[in-house]
């Protein structure tokens, strides 16, 4: 009896042996798992320099961003914002409002108690100038803020880039280049054949004065090195000198426009009909072709980006190939 009794109480304390052992290597292996985590977690926290040399610390898995003026960017690598791009409260980039229409606004000036209502996790500015006047050191204290610079602001591929980058999706931003690419290499094809080496220009009309396109900048890279369109000469020289995306272009110099095509952005309120009645539009070689289309301001020929570009494409293709 004794000797069963002995080996009951051998075999009670190896099983409790056992499951202090085997609780001690769970707490163990979870308190491994846990350090994994943290780790994959510290890693996913990149810390990039913008184009102002701020060392930004971007979070793993921002959910709330601020990038105004960059939203086609965003949309293009699958991302909506918390605010979107507005002026004098009611102009938005209406190109965008397919996927934008429930997002609210914010003036494209970011004043710091707009910012800071929206409370975002990320800040993305385009340009150097958003940040002056220690605007930055102000979003610094609300939101991690990324300046990606004029350097590659001017260059929508680059600046799609960067913003891949900030995100963490440099793979879904190097895709849609390479599809856009695609699309607009398959579409100067089509228009060689149809349009052949005449040229064609993009304007802005607005009640004051006409504006034209620079060759390097906006839709102007894209008719003139995405679809390789022939660029008129009076495109060329106001192209030298000009800064901006759009150059304000005299009377003197549009009563010489050397266009076989015109691709106007109409914001003075009056027809195309009536347009081409003004005695300088009529000597032009696309309006004596009936080779001009005009667009609104509902159109994404103000602006760029994959979804900008990848529009201008489809009008020029349904405008001028039949």
């Amino acid at each position: 009896m004794k000797l069963i009794s002995s080996k009951k109480m051998l075999l009670a304390l190896l099983m409790s042996f056992a499951v202090v052992v085997s609780a001690c290597g769970d707490k163990a292996q979870n308190s491994g798992s846990g350090g994994d985590s943290a780790s994959k977690d510290t890693a996913q926290e990149r810390v990039l320099t913008d184009a102002l040399g701020n060392e930004v610390k971007v979070p793993s898995h921002p959910q709330r961003i601020i990038a105004t003026y960059l939203e086609d960017h965003l949309l293009t690598l699958g991302v909506k914002p918390v605010a979107q791009w507005s002026i004098k409260g009611d102009g938005v980039q209406n190109y965008l409002q397919d996927q934008l229409a429930e997002i609210p606004k914010i003036p494209y000036d970011l004043p710091y108690e707009s910012v800071m209502s929206f409370e975002p996790d990320l800040i993305i500015l385009g340009g150097a100038d958003m940040a002056a006047d220690g605007k930055y050191e102000q979003y610094s204290k609300i939101a991690p803020t990324y300046v990606v610079g004029k350097e590659k602001s001017n260059n929508w591929r680059e600046e799609l880039k960067a913003v891949g980058e900030v995100l963490g999706k440099t793979k879904e931003a190097e895709e849609a280049i390479q599809a856009y690419d695609q699309k607009a290499a398959e579409a100067r094809e089509k228009l060689k054949q149809v349009i052949g080496s005449r040229t064609a220009a993009s304007l802005w009309v607005t009640e004051k004065a006409i504006f034209v396109v620079s060759d390097h900048l906006s839709s102007g890279t894209v008719l003139y090195n995405d679809l390789g369109l022939a660029e008129p000469k009076t495109v060329e020289e106001i192209s030298k000198t000009g800064t901006a995306n759009w150059n304000s272009i005299s009377m003197e110099e549009f009563a010489q426009m050397d266009a076989d095509y015109l691709f106007i952005v109409n914001n003075r309120g009056v027809t195309k009909e009536q347009l081409m009645k003004d005695p300088i539009w009529a000597n032009i070689p696309a309006v004596k072709e009936n080779h001009v289309y005009e667009f609104d301001d509902q159109s994404s020929w103000l602006y760029a980006g994959a979804i900008a570009n990848s529009k201008m494409i489809d009008d020029v293709l349904s405008s001028v190939v039949q």
